[in-house]
């Protein structure tokens, strides 16, 4: 052991590892063994598929109040190494909730070059430099704080000057506290994102990158001892063609390789010391920045995306092909998974379906239904994640199915299809892909064959027609967790690279998991860089059209406003794409250890405000359908019959029920108002009010954005019940399936007519049902079929699987045995006509999609309010400037003045208002062509001013110009 002193810190450095670093686990088991034989593995291939097993030592951390204590037992100090509780900020500070140290008391940093660390007897032995800290008692530095506020309140402590950190930094580390006899009371391992971000953050090259002689390789490794690149001429798993040892530059190791790598496969091996294990170990990873895999996905292949070959005809010009978008304003988004959308679909051969090339063949019924949509209106197809993700074996031939012949004569309320489908659900093809291992990489599942560059190829074609037949293409990201994490873990990849660093630890040093997985830390510069660069790869050399951010509120804002910025950057000309069409928007929702900015400021729906980021609106959800997704199943909202038609749920007395109907139709107008928060309206007890003074959830205001495209107003998405599903769970049991569709269609219209960006769940418009399944992430083709035949929508196909929707069985089992609740084809095709009806009224006038948020201030109004309104009625016009209107621009030739009357009561309506008389309105002319009889019947009186609408129905009457 050397102690250091001042005299020899600038002279110190450590020899390179020659052997195999000693077990200290804390006792003897079948893990430890594993582990000392781990790191004299010689075959990276091998190593790289491990066994079924996991190391033991990840136990639980020692309760609250013990960790509290001044004095620890001794178990609890051997157990202390495990944990890394204090944090290495910046290279002279080290941050620790520790007690005051005390006149007599002394903290060092130990570190240990064979991760040799131990405790014996009150001591920590094997450490080769032992540190002295000097405790800083003015604190933690005001930029450490406001990179790390959760430690706010630790104590700081100063390294001496001129120490080579650089070098202790690949050491295992610890921090101890010593009485005056030199007795250890307690230490604790490091986290070192703090210090790694002042010494080694990087703006240079990373991944694999291509020149008309060479290849070379960059990783960013700051922590490894060594790197090895292990490159193969094919995926099969034999010997490696040639290893080569990577030389680090700067904590960046590079290599230069031969032309002839381009088309192999590598792995990287990385020496490096893990927290996990308290071991120095080889880890055997993909490269973070890999843009294709073999097809087990265990290996990176060098793929060139600037290959002609890899680029289908035209793929160049496709900038200049794109539809039109003249602002985010006139967005409008249909979600769709990309198995769903073919998997059983008939028109397309076997060989498609289900993948990426099912969206090139023009003729089947899924596009047919596709351009349908996009010349009603719709602009985004939004897809489900695409990246490589878990949970799906990219080699179709390993994948089992169920017999759906056995599941088709199964009763519509029995258990044995979902019995059927949870048996082989982890071996099937179907995720909806949450569960990210290599963000850069499309999977490999949804391409007729995963090897080589097939899945390059396939996904361009994709976004090559979406983009053909008027469609943008969105991705959904998920960049605040990944799958894997610590050593074994074959998804692991980040984890195994620089170990600690790129996932979000809580104050043990433990994985913070608020996501229900491992979350990562956008507020380390590094792992911002890596999203950063991914974003862009994807608009480069993917060509889409914007992002949906899983989680957002997990990521840092100034990561999503750097995000924006990025993206909007990008040109024609420079980059063959234009970034300022890009539109990115995702779920800000606050919680978990981020929230109320508890890890900085995060991107949460009220943090966002005025950067022109889209955030999915949950109030105007809630307040249609009722409840939350996480409240009772029956409690009815404003549509489903709160009140007007209760379903025999406890909703209080009657007049509670009442006040929250009036509370669900204020938050409805605030969302159809694009739920900004400067909205002025007269509320339901008659008093004026901005959105943000109006409360929900809490106390927490409704409305949070500053600008209409900030707010993504949705009543349906892949996560919960679908439409149809819920409106049939919550309506009561005896109403007809007339009705229902009518509800649908009425929820439906409420987003539609909306200012702001309106989201569709795909199915919306089919009323598609997934039998009342409430997460359907992994039932498998069955429960989340898709018919673009329009000859089913899928209700009453089993009960839903078990794991999730078990409680709820009671009341989901009579309604899927009752044959009165299947919607007909007469039905599925009306209620695809009405949705189209809906979007070809939006897009009848620009007053429905205004820009600003001082335009919607100056021209929507809505008139059915205060204590005395109608019941279950909404009515809202939008104004446009005309003679009788001075001060007001003209934005619609056609219509000067619109009025949406929102009947969601079960009984026809009379809504009678003085400042609405004496105008031209007519019912819309698309209304008065449609199908739908009972629209047809709306009235509108000029002398008095009343409006009828029937039962279930949105009726829009327009003042047309005068010429």
């Amino acid at each position: 052991m050397l102690l250091l002193t001042s005299s020899s810190l600038s002279s110190f450095s450590f020899l390179p590892l020659s052997l195999p670093p000693l077990s200290i686990l804390p006792s003897s088991s079948s893990s430890s063994s594993f582990l000392r034989s781990s790191s004299l593995t010689t075959s990276p291939f091998r190593f790289h598929t491990p066994p079924s097993i996991f190391c033991s030592i990840s136990s639980s951390p020692p309760p609250l109040e013990q960790q509290q204590q001044h004095s620890v037992s001794f178990s609890q100090m051997q157990n202390n190494l495990l944990h890394s509780r204090a944090y290495w900020v910046s290279e002279s500070v080290i941050a620790w909730n520790v007690d005051d140290v005390g006149k007599e008391g002394f903290c060092y940093l130990l570190s240990s070059n064979h991760a040799s660390l131990s405790i014996s007897n009150w001591q920590i032995q094997g450490e080769d430099v032992k540190i002295k800290l000097q405790e800083d008692r003015a604190g933690l530095p005001a930029n450490v704080v406001e990179k790390f506020p959760h430690i706010r309140g630790y104590r700081a402590f100063r390294l001496p000057p001129n120490l080579d950190v650089k070098s202790l930094l690949k050491t295992q580390l610890a921090v101890a506290i010593y009485d005056s006899d030199d007795r250890c009371r307690d230490c604790t391992g490091l986290q070192l994102p703090g210090v790694l971000d002042e010494l080694y953050s990087y703006n240079g090259p990373l991944g694999a990158h291509y020149s008309e002689e060479a290849v070379s390789l960059y990783l960013w490794a700051p922590t490894a001892h060594a790197v090895h690149a292990y490159i193969y001429k094919d995926p099969s798993g034999d010997d490696p063609i040639e290893i080569v040892l990577l030389e680090e530059e700067h904590g960046v190791w590079i290599t230069k390789g031969p032309k002839s790598w381009e088309g192999c496969y590598y792995v990287y091996e990385v020496t490096v010391y893990h927290p996990s294990t308290l071991r120095v170990e080889k880890c055997y990873a993909n490269d973070p920045y890999a843009r294709g895999l073999s097809p087990d996905g265990r290996q990176t292949f060098l793929v060139n995306l600037d290959f002609d070959q890899l680029k289908p005809d035209g793929w160049d010009n496709l900038a200049n092909e794109k539809p039109v978008i003249h602002s985010f304003s006139d967005i409008s988004i249909y979600e769709m998974h990309v198995r769903d959308f073919s998997a059983n679909d008939l028109s397309v051969q076997p060989e498609f379906r289900g993948g990426y090339l099912a969206f090139t063949l023009l003729d089947s019924a899924g596009v047919l239904h596709l351009k349908k949509l996009s010349s009603a209106g719709i602009t985004h197809v939004h897809l489900l994640p695409t990246f490589q993700f878990a949970g799906v074996d990219d080699q179709k031939e390993n994948w089992k199915s169920a017999d759906t012949s056995i599941l088709e004569s199964l009763p519509p309320d029995s258990d044995q299809q979902q019995a059927l489908i949870t048996a082989i659900q982890n071996f099937d093809g179907y995720n909806w892909g949450y569960n990210p291992v290599l963000w850069g990489v499309p999977k490999g599942s949804y391409a007729s064959n995963p090897n080589g560059p097939c899945r390059t190829i396939e996904f361009r074609k994709m976004v090559q027609s979406l983009n053909r037949i008027g469609l943008r293409v969105v991705l959904d990201v998920v960049y605040n967790h990944l799958q894997g994490s610590g050593l074994i873990d074959e998804h692991s990849v980040l984890d195994k690279i620089v170990p600690g660093y790129y996932l979000r630890r809580n104050a043990d040093g433990f994985i913070e998991q608020s996501t229900c997985m491992n979350n990562t830390a956008s507020e380390h510069i590094m792992v911002e860089r890596l999203i950063l660069d991914d974003l862009v790869h994807w608009a480069v050399n993917y060509k889409v059209d914007g992002f949906r951010f899983d989680l957002m509120g997990h990521i840092m804002k100034s990561t999503m406003v750097k995000a924006k910025n990025a993206l909007h950057c990008l040109t024609k000309e420079k980059d063959g794409v234009d970034g300022s069409s890009i539109y990115i928007y995702g779920e800000g929702w606050d919680f978990g250890e981020v929230a109320k900015n508890g890890r900085g400021v995060n991107a949460s729906q009220f943090n966002l405000s005025e950067t022109g980021i889209g955030c999915f609106n949950d109030r105007i959800r809630d307040a249609l359908l009722g409840g939350s997704p996480f409240g009772h199943p029956l409690q009815q909202g404003f549509v489903t019959g709160l009140l007007l038609q209760p379903n025999g749920h406890d909703h209080g007395t009657e007049a509670n029920a009442e006040s929250m109907l009036a509370a669900s139709k204020d938050h409805i107008q605030i969302g159809m108002a694009a739920n900004l928060r400067d909205f002025v309206l007269t509320n339901s007890d008659g008093e004026e009010a901005k959105g943000s003074e109006v409360l929900a959830y809490g106390g927490t205001p409704v409305a949070f954005a500053s600008c209409p495209t900030e707010t993504v107003n949705y009543v349906s998405a892949h996560d919960n019940e679908t439409l149809f599903d819920i409106v049939s769970l919550k309506t009561p049991m005896d109403i007809s399936v007339d009705e229902r569709c009518r509800i649908n269609h009425l929820a439906t219209s409420i987003i539609a007519l909306s200012q702001g960006i309106p989201f569709f769940h795909s199915g919306d418009e089919l009323l598609r049902s997934k039998s009342l399944d409430r997460d359907s992430y992994n039932s498998g083709d069955w429960f989340n079929r898709l018919d673009f035949t329009y000859n089913s929508n899928n209700w009453g196909v089993g009960l839903p699987p078990r794991d999730k929707n078990e409680s709820n069985w009671p009341l989901i089992k009579p309604r899927l045995a009752d044959p009165s609740f299947r919607p007909q084809k007469i039905h599925i095709h009306a209620a695809v006509e009405n949705f189209l009806n809906l979007l070809r009224i939006r897009y009848s006038s620009p007053l429905f999609c205004l820009r600003t948020a001082n335009a919607i201030q100056q021209r929507v109004r809505f008139h059915n309010t205060g204590p005395s309104w109608v019941g279950g009625v909404i009515v809202m016009s939008i104004e446009d400037g005309h003679d009788g209107f001075p001060g007001l621009s003209q934005l619609d030739p056609i219509y000067s003045f619109i009025v949406v009357v929102f009947n969601a009561s079960p009984k026809e309506v009379s809504f009678v208002n003085p400042s609405l008389k004496s105008r031209s309105l007519q019912l819309h002319p698309i209304q008065v062509m449609s199908s739908d009889e009972l629209v047809k019947t709306s009235t509108y009186e000029v002398s008095s001013g009343c409006f009828v609408v029937p039962q279930r129905t949105t009726a829009v009457f327009v003042e047309p110009r005068k010429i």
